[in-house]
Order: C-alpha cells, then sequence, then structure tokens
C-alpha cells in the first residue's frame, strides 16, 4: 500500500508517517523544499499545478497542511495565511486528483471542527450545519476546495478536534499552569471538542481502511468543558486552577481567535467513527492529559 502525504512535518503528519510505515506502508511526503529523504516529492501548491502521476496508484492521499491556527494572534495578514495555506494546497492535490478521474485514489482532506462555530446546548454531528465563526467559515471553504476533485474521486474530510498533546491544543496551557496562573477561559464551562494524538492518528487510518467518505468527526466519545481540560492539566502538574481570564480581556487580546478557539461552545460527537466500529483508546480528556504529559 502507498499513502501520499501533505503535512508531513507537522504534529500529526510526523505520527500519521511514522505509524504507516512501522505497519509496512510506503508513504510518499509532499515537500515544499528540495528532497532530502526517499520518498519525498516536492511540489509548490499555488505556484504551479502537481503533476497527477504522483498520486497515481496510490489508496489514499492525505492532506494535513495549513498555517498553524495555534500561532496567536491572528492578525489580518495572518488571518489571510491560514486561508491560503489550506486553500491553495487543497485546490492543488484535487485538481490533480480530477485529472486521474475514476482511476484517482481517495483523498482524505483535513478540516475541523471549528466548522460548526458555537452552538451552546446542541450536540453537533456530522449532518449539523456550519456556524459563523472566522474558522467556521475557514472550513467551510476547505471543505469546499477538497469537493472539487470530482465525482468520480471519494472524498473523506476530517473534522479534527484540538489534539490534547504538548505540542497541541496544551502547550500555551502548560505555560500557563506551570507559572500558577491557569483558570477558567471566559465562562469556562463551553464544551471543548478534544482528541489524543493516538487516537487521531488511529481515525486516519480507520478512515482510509474502512474507506469512509464525507465529513467525519474527529474528537474524543466524552464531552468535556474547557475547565475540564484545564483542571485536569493542572492536577497531572501538580499546580492551581484558579485564575479566571474574562472573555471581553481573551477577545481584547487575541480577536476573532478567541471566539474560534477559546470561546467557541461546541459538543461535537464522533458518531461515524463510533457507528463504523472504531474504539477510542483515550475515552475521556482526562485519559488523554494523563497520556500527553
Amino acid at each position: 500500500m502507498r499513502i501520499v502525504l501533505s503535512g508531513a512535518s507537522g504534529l500529526i503528519g510526523t505520527a500519521l508517517a511514522a505509524s504507516l510505515r512501522a505497519d509496512g506502508v510506503e508513504v510518499a511526503a509532499l515537500v515544499r523544499r528540495p528532497p532530502s529523504e526517499l520518498g519525498e516529492v516536492r511540489w509548490m501548491p499555488g505556484a504551479q499545478p502537481l503533476d497527477p502521476d504522483v498520486l497515481a496508484g496510490a489508496e489514499a492521499v492525505v492532506a494535513l497542511g495549513g498555517a498553524s491556527v495555534g500561532r496567536l494572534p491572528w492578525t489580518r495578514g495572518y488571518r489571510r495565511e491560514l486561508v491560503q495555506s489550506r486553500l491553495q494546497s487543497t485546490k492543488t492535490l484535487a485538481t490533480a486528483l480530477r485529472a486521474l478521474g475514476a482511476d484517482a485514489p481517495a483523498f482524505v482532506s483535513a478540516s475541523a471542527v471549528g466548522v460548526y462555530g458555537s452552538a451552546p446546548g446542541v450536540e453537533l454531528d456530522e449532518t449539523s450545519p456550519a456556524g459563523d465563526t472566522f474558522l467556521a467559515r475557514l472550513c467551510v471553504a476547505w471543505e469546499d476546495e477538497a469537493r472539487r476533485a470530482g465525482d468520480d474521486v471519494r472524498v473523506a474530510l476530517l473534522r479534527t478536534a484540538p489534539v490534547i498533546h504538548r505540542r497541541g491544543v496544551l502547550k500555551p496551557l502548560i505555560q500557563l499552569t506551570r507559572l500558577g496562573v491557569s483558570g477558567p477561559l471566559g465562562r469556562g464551562t463551553q464544551m471543548w471538542p478534544w482528541i489524543s494524538l493516538d487516537d487521531e492518528v488511529r481515525a486516519i487510518r480507520h478512515v482510509i481502511e474502512k474507506r469512509l467518505s464525507g465529513p467525519v468527526n474527529l474528537a474524543g466519545p466524552t464531552p468535556a468543558t474547557a475547565n475540564d481540560t484545564g483542571r485536569a492539566l493542572a492536577e497531572r502538574m501538580h499546580r492551581p486552577f484558579w485564575l479566571p481570564a474574562p472573555a471581553w480581556a481573551l477577545r481584547l487580546a487575541l480577536g476573532a481567535a478567541a471566539d474560534s478557539l477559546l470561546l467557541a461552545d461546541a459538543d461535537v460527537r464522533p458518531a461515524i467513527l463510533e457507528r463504523t466500529g472504531f474504539r477510542f483508546t483515550h475515552r475521556t480528556v482526562q485519559e488523554a492529559v494523563a497520556a500527553a504529559v
């Protein structure tokens, strides 16, 4: 089996590539620099088309690229980078896949649970409507580009939750917790979707192996609030969890990122994963934090 992977140097991409190779799967990594390792292929999304032959014969093309949403604040220039880095790379891959027609591999394209925006009190599954935050609108455009691969291509959309990992959503929280100044973000009772890195990788492989298509929520099975995540981390680090950060202060400091990332209330359920037999390694955010820290 051969998998073509973009975003192979990121947190999820690195772990996914390692998991696949450990099982003898050939991974062709698309890189934006001159290739330096066996299996790497240079591409220039947004600057020149990708030769469809690079993708031909693969089991799936997995697209994980994009500028980090964790880099704050989101200035006007960085918001533009968040959009362009996702849409350009996705369009480049979708165009190459479309050229292969019925012989094209599956297209497993990244998205995010941010597509749902903020929906307090509502359980959100893959049939739920998109929200109206900046991140929600970005995800809608991102998924639309993936679908441009055409009707002949099986397209799966990975609506990933924030990954519980030292290099993921925990990175800024660890810094605050270590200093003893962590606490509720806004109300703190807003639902925060989450997933462990191990389950993220296993879920992507599940999507490929089960030949799933359409949106798939990659989120942990047990709902958790922002306070649940923060307290689990503080307890693990033996530090207090007490200092609140008011919503107005977060919006003042972070702008659009505050409402898209920290204050959004989204109870996202992994309906399709569970319906197709996926079994989570980490079923609670407490288990995921313990594994990560």
